[in-house]
């Protein structure tokens, strides 16, 4: 039995903003837990070559791409201080729409974006590679899926299990749960249970991404710019409704699209009949090379269980309102705060909204204002 004072549940960008910002105000009885195997959360970033052939960092996103510094400084001021680099998304030239089969493709005039959509050199997983590379071993703990959350007189015993079966436990004096609160709601058994209109109001609340598909596919060249044209588009036929250039300076040329087809029905589709649409849609709109990407990648987050539940099968993919991040009452009030994305009141979902929320629940961490000696 191990004897942390904080738990954190979830691995993604809160998770790893929260234990970052506790260890730099010396609390050392932490554990990070993350069901997956690898940390991040619904930040996925992968080598944009699947065969390797690719330069060392050269990623595309299959998760999160953008932040905007003008209306984001939370974000923005930590992205400075990690020292990360940044480039604004490509948006030059015209873009193509497609309103029906018997219309076919239109050419229109581009518009840019304000503000302007900022993305990291070697993708959004830079961001939270550079919080886990700030971490002490032993911090995070991969697969292990916390089951069963008991509120006690000593505090909060964790029980998690791992992949394998076997059972871990930790006391802490206090859980920092984050991930979404529907996913929370749903997959933790919270003894004695929390409160019932407060998990009806985490229940309802939609998690971000859980319905979405995205579609990246790379090239040797940027060929679209040739042709006048930003790599944007939006179409009302299909299988992708918007896409956008996803192509990094001095890296690889690509282009990426969200999936229009409702989870529900991808559920019945066959994901390689998927990608041969997205393949031919993509050659509809900028030409037959589309047709033959050098590597092409299909993320269905909806088929993740770690960030979907069966409910966000038919939400339409809107950002939440936040729900209270932790209860006005009872032995979970001291014991439970929610500093996942969705409990940000300004960006719920976002990438922002996990940093503005790790920093409002930290507020309320008990172990927050700790100090110790350094290492």
């Amino acid at each position: 039995m191990h004897s942390p004072t904080i738990a954190i549940l979830g691995a993604g960008l809160s998770g790893l903003y929260a234990a970052t910002l506790l260890t730099q105000r010396g609390v050392r009885e932490v554990v990070l837990l993350e069901a997956r195997v690898r940390p991040g959360g619904r930040i996925l970033s992968v080598p944009a070559r699947a065969d390797g052939a690719g330069l060392p960092g050269d990623r595309v996103d299959l998760g999160p791409s953008w932040f905007w510094p003008q209306t984001q400084p939370q974000l923005d001021a930590l992205i400075a201080a990690l020292g990360l680099a940044r480039f604004e998304q490509p948006e030059d030239g015209d873009m193509r729409v497609e309103r029906s089969l018997r219309e076919g493709v239109l050419t229109v005039r581009g518009y840019p974006n304000w503000p302007p959509s900022m993305r990291l050199a070697g993708g959004m997983a830079a961001l939270t590679d550079a919080l886990l590379a700030q971490l002490p071993p032993g911090f995070l703990h991969t697969d292990r899926t916390v089951r069963v959350l008991r509120c006690n007189e000593a505090g909060v015993a964790v029980e998690a299990v791992d992949a394998a079966g076997g059972v871990h436990y930790w006391q802490v004096d206090q859980v920092l749960l984050a991930l979404p609160p529907r996913l929370a709601a749903r997959r933790i058994a919270f003894e004695p249970e929390l409160p019932p209109a407060l998990l009806r109001q985490w229940q309802a609340t939609p998690t971000w991404m859980a319905p979405h598909a995205k579609y990246v596919a790379v090239y040797p060249t940027a060929f679209w710019r040739e042709q006048g044209l930003s790599g944007e588009a939006r179409s009302a036929i299909g299988p992708l409704g918007e896409i956008h250039d996803a192509s990094t300076p001095g890296g690889s040329a690509a282009l990426f699209g969200f999936v229009g087809v409702p989870a529900r029905t991808r559920q019945s589709l066959a994901p390689d009949a998927l990608r041969a649409a997205c393949r031919e849609q993509l050659a509809r709109l900028f030409g037959p090379q589309a047709a033959q990407p050098l590597t092409d990648y299909l993320q269905d987050w909806a088929q993740e269980p770690c960030t979907a539940t069966p409910a966000d099968f038919d939400s339409a993919g809107q950002h939440a309102v936040a729900p209270p991040s932790r209860a006005g009452e009872g032995p979970w009030r001291e014991r439970l705060i929610g500093i996942g994305s969705e409990w940000s009141r300004r960006f719920p979902g976002y990438v922002a909204g996990a940093v503005e929320a790790v920093e409002a629940g930290l507020g309320h961490a008990s172990g927050s204002g700790r100090r110790t000696s350094a290492p």
